[in-house]
């Protein structure tokens, strides 16, 4: 190689080389700050600078998969036992930051309040202190709030950003539904080697739920005065999600509540502290005042409905605190908002996903549909129908919107609502007339045949309507007039379906309708009359707003797994079908008739291709043998009786007494009974939501996309080769 030459490549093993050079030289000093405990004020700003010089360089090393194993190599001299052990026993890189930012996390008179009233030289050992009584906020499992000190927040807020930048190497890997596929970074800092996991654990809880950002309520404060609590609340909240993104089942880590024996988020005290903070901060956006923008708005929402959901997915205990108590409908409101707010808007489409699995986690039980039955008198400024009504009501009249006027985007969302209304339906005990008309509106627009035969999953939707028809009709007739009257005036739609047509001219018929009308549901009658006061129509996003991608979610059948509830009110798992083909010509039955149908298809693939054709262009189309095979299982026996009794008592009774008003109808259907003339009730069938591969996949991508989103402004990750997502523009 020439003399040019042999120059050029020392250059560029130079630059290759100082990104490893820098870090490790930030590295010995944040080690070397850890172990001195940073009693001078110059220690404290080599330590901060240091943390900022590694949060820049460290996505630029990630990005590279030729440095990855550099960060698990060793220092030597840095031995697991903290003395000058051999190399072979020196800790890893990352293993040393690690600690060195744990220790520094609860350093005194750095981070956290000195329990001393000393000098420099009779200041408190680091490596000496307990952490436990250092925990930065009252909450759970510590009583005392230490005094508020700017200094350490803004100092906390810098080593968490410089943790979370650690834990972010999974960004830079694609996405894998491989379990095995852990974050080491995460993994260790978990792990029994950090002695300030649960410390650090419930100081981050307790800062994040102790938030107020209304202070003592005075207008406009957040103007006058700087908050440097809530930076640190966002780094907590994100450190948090991150933290507890791992399958804690296959290692030794703690558990999802910090803990090794599973006893930090026991006691009620500490779930209602934990509720209460995270329902008061997803609540604060919706705070409305009569001097304009005087209240402060938080922007970390995300951030709280991914935390709210690892706690109720991963800690059972605090699920059934969640929907024991009442508070759960502070969290319901909220979430009906965000979904409402950005139905319209492509960059939250992930939003949107996150609120609707938390609502699918809590229709699976039980609790959660008796306490929608609870009136809603909150008056959120929302753009859908005036309404007297119940939390359900709320729910359904949402959800309609979200249907008949969000973004094309969520059509995949649609089977997930009408899960969540089947769920609840057996336990609703008075819709109003606007959230009676809503669902038989849903029913009329997904029972055309232009849709029913334009995709061969559509007609799910109808048999999820009509299940939820059957659940109320059967279980809550006595007070739910609104809807039997809104059955019997829409009667026309339940006789359409029950006569569908199944030959191939029809079908094509169908179709042609379809073209005329690309929409996926008719838009008429979406809107009912005025809108509630304060609210504005959800918009689409302003041009140039950056989003992540999304991995596909899981259909509703690898969601959901299915129980049905016992007369004494228990659950019991039903076996899932068998995935043995089946003969040619025996079709998959849904279920017997009588029975309600259980929403999923066994195999949609292999029955497409039976029951199916596929046009040259390869293109899906309908066949007669596929239109029967799911007409014959329409569970139409329970309303076409209730039908079949009430219209000609109805009608009757118009004809006898010259009625018009329908209040009069619905006095008497209020006091009619279907007793001994209905079927017998089905067994109420509830679709729980079940954990995988692919929805973990999905949260790891949709959280980091967040935190990515999140940190533009001063940038971290930004500009970098993520993997983990697609970064576009709308």
């Amino acid at each position: 190689m020439s003399p040019a030459g042999q120059s050029c490549a020392v250059l560029l093993m130079s630059m290759l080389m100082l990104p490893a050079f820098c870090f490790l030289q930030a590295v010995e000093k944040l080690v070397q700050g850890a172990e001195s405990g940073c009693h001078t004020e110059k220690e404290r700003q080599i330590v901060l600078n240091c943390s900022r010089l590694l949060t820049r360089i460290l996505p630029y090393i990630f990005e590279d998969p030729d440095w990855r194993g550099f960060f698990w190599s060793t220092v030597p001299g840095a031995g697991r036992g903290g003395g000058d052990e051999d190399d072979e026993n020196a800790r890893p890189l990352a293993e040393s930051l690690l600690l060195a930012v744990a220790d520094l996390l609860f350093c005194p008179d750095f981070t956290v309040q000195s329990h001393r009233r000393s000098t420099v030289d009779t200041a408190e050992d680091v490596h000496s202190i307990d952490s436990c009584e250092y925990i930065w906020e009252a909450g759970v499992g510590f009583a005392h709030s230490p005094q508020p000190n700017y200094i350490h927040d803004l100092n906390r807020t810098e080593l968490l950003k410089l943790l979370l930048t650690c834990f972010s190497e999974a960004m830079y890997l694609p996405p894998s539904s491989d379990s095995s596929n852990t974050n080491p970074w995460v993994q260790f800092f978990c792990s029994t080697e950090n002695r300030h996991a649960l410390p650090l654990f419930t100081s981050l809880l307790n800062v994040v739920c102790a938030y107020d950002p209304v202070g003592y309520g005075i207008p406009y404060n957040h103007l006058l005065f700087s908050d440097y609590r809530e930076p640190l609340v966002e780094e907590a909240a994100q450190v948090l999600i991150v933290t507890l993104d791992y399958d804690s089942s296959t290692s030794s880590s703690p558990t999802v509540d910090g803990t090794t024996t599973g006893t930090a988020m026991d006691d009620v005290d500490d779930f209602q502290f934990i509720l209460k903070g995270v329902a008061r901060l997803l609540s604060n956006p919706l705070v409305q005042t009569y001097l304009p923008n005087s209240a402060k708005k938080i922007q970390f929402h995300q951030e709280l409905l991914v935390l709210f959901w690892k706690l109720c997915d991963f800690n059972k205990k605090f699920l059934f605190f969640v929907l024991k108590s009442s508070d759960v409908l502070d969290i319901l409101v909220p979430i009906l908002y965000f979904l409402n707010d950005a139905r319209a808007d492509q960059s939250r489409v992930g939003l949107m996903h996150i609120g609707v699995f938390i609502l699918l986690l809590l229709s699976g039980e039980r609790n959660f549909g008796v306490r929608l039955n609870k009136p809603y008198s909150v008056r959120v400024p929302m753009d859908i129908p005036v309404f007297t009504g119940t939390h359900a009501d709320l729910l359904i009249i949402v959800f309609h919107k979200i249907i008949t006027s969000g973004h094309q985007r969520l059509q995949p969302l649609f089977d997930c609502l009408l899960t969540i209304i089947v769920n609840v339906s057996p336990y609703l005990k008075s819709l109003s007339m606007v959230a009676a008309n809503k669902l038989l509106h849903l029913l009329e627009a997904f029972s055309t045949t232009w849709f029913l035969f334009s995709a061969v999953q559509n007609h799910h939707l109808v048999f999820f309507l009509l299940e939820v028809f059957n659940n109320i009709i059967q279980y809550q007739f006595d007070g739910n007039s609104n809807l039997v009257y809104a059955v019997i005036r829409k009667r026309n739609v339940f006789h359409q379906l029950a006569n569908l047509p199944t030959d191939s001219q029809s079908i094509q018929k169908g179709l042609q309708r379809k073209k005329k009308s690309p929409e996926p549901i008719s838009r008429t009658n979406s809107q009912d009359g005025a809108s509630m006061e304060g609210s504005r129509p959800a918009a689409p996003a302003e041009p140039g707003t950056l989003k992540t991608s999304l991995v596909a979610t899981p259909g509703i059948d690898k969601l959901t797994e299915k129980s049905q509830v016992s007369e004494d009110g228990t659950m019991r798992s039903l076996e899932p079908e068998s995935s043995q083909p089946l003969p040619e010509g025996n079709l998959p039955s849904a279920a017997s008739d009588g029975e309600p149908w259980s929403g999923e298809v066994s195999h949609p693939q292999r029955d497409r291709r039976r029951l199916s054709s596929a046009s040259s262009s390869g293109q899906w189309t309908p066949t007669p043998d596929w239109v029967m095979s799911w007409k014959s299982k329409l569970p139409l026996q329970t309303i076409m009786r209730l039908l079949q009794v009430l219209v000609p008592q109805v009608e009757k009774i118009c004809i006898d007494k010259g009625l018009t008003d329908e209040s009069e109808i619905l006095k008497f259907l209020q006091h009619g009974t279907l007793v001994g003339l209905l079927p017998v009730p089905h067994p109420i069938l509830i679709r729980k939501y079940q954990a995988n591969s692919g929805t973990a996949m999905w949260f790891r991508t949709y959280m980091w996309g967040v935190i990515y989103l999140r940190n533009v402004d001063p940038p971290i990750w930004y500009d970098t080769d993520v993997k983990l997502f697609e970064i576009q523009r709308v």
